[in-house]
């Protein structure tokens, strides 16, 4: 892989400034302040969340206490989808802090699936990881790879969660490091591709709409055209979403954002995958409709 490693850090080091605030109807012995994390954007809820539940609870009776759950503005967020996914589809047009509601009881069944424990988001990002080497490789990489490498790849994601105050970011700073290297080390074989085949077979995808019940669009669709020409972003949206492109004489509708940002349509796919896909190796992008204001 072409190493722009200062993209890859930033988007490893990407936070959301985040509000969290116990639905009203939670029944509490005295009054729950709400609790502020800088959310990191390439993991999932459940693996960040357990100083949220602690804060709350110091507040609850036990009995009234049943499974967490999250939502903003009326929506429960998935725990399966990554953080920064979540923020990029539903809340991107909004002013930070991100204000999300915390519940522990009337579970959404329809809406969520239950997620017991860690061990739940270890096995849900393990098999992203391993559909995504299916479609780059073959499973060649992943399949070669020791139970240690896959574990490695798991507890660097186990990503450091900081409140607001200055000093407890410093002190996490070294550790995000730490992950982050630790990480790398080992996704970077994900990442590799035989240099005659400029590429890898196909690209990891999935692509989101606010506007549409699927929850997402995944297709085959390769890095490199017949004629030996880089596909782009523009190219992906053209042929498997062409709704989220605006006509050429139009007024652009959508935003098509990857990590909080709009690429431009001419980037190469395969960079793309290669420094702006999450951890788990697949490149998250969301359609959302272009603000008003």
């Amino acid at each position: 892989m072409t190493d722009d490693k200062d993209v890859l850090r930033d988007v490893w080091f990407g936070r959301i400034p985040t509000c969290f605030t116990l639905y009203q109807d939670e029944i509490t012995e005295r009054e729950a302040e709400p609790y502020y994390l800088l959310l990191p954007r390439v993991s999932y809820l459940t693996l960040v969340t357990d100083k949220v539940k602690k804060h709350f609870q110091k507040v609850m009776r036990q009995e009234d206490i049943s499974e967490i759950w999250f939502e903003y503005e009326g929506t429960p967020l998935k725990w399966h989808y990554p953080i920064g996914l979540l923020f990029d589809l539903l809340a991107s047009s909004s002013a930070l802090p991100w204000n999300i509601t915390v519940h522990f009881k009337s579970f959404p069944e329809k809406d969520l699936l239950h997620c017991p424990s860690k061990d739940a988001v270890e096995a849900h990002f393990m098999s992203c990881v391993k559909e995504a080497d299916a479609l780059k490789h073959k499973s060649q990489v992943i399949n070669e790879m020791q139970k240690k490498d896959h574990k490695q790849l798991w507890m660097g994601l186990q990503n450091v969660v900081s409140t607001w105050s200055s000093q407890e970011i410093e002190t996490t700073q070294r550790v995000k490091q730490d992950r982050f290297d630790q990480f790398w080390a080992i996704n970077r074989k994900l990442m590799e591709y035989p240099a005659e085949e400029n590429g890898f077979r196909y690209i990891p995808f999935r692509i989101y709409q606010t506007t549409t019940e699927r929850p997402f669009i995944q297709k085959l669709f390769r890095p490199v055209a017949a004629d030996g020409q880089l596909h782009t972003l523009g190219d992906l949206l053209r042929e498997v979403c062409p709704s989220a492109l605006a006509p050429e004489d139009g007024e652009k509708k959508n935003q098509v954002m990857i990590h909080g940002i709009e690429p431009m349509l001419e980037t190469p796919l395969q960079w793309l995958s290669e420094h702006l896909s999450y951890p788990d190796n697949f490149l998250h992008i969301s359609i959302i409709p272009q603000p008003t204001d």
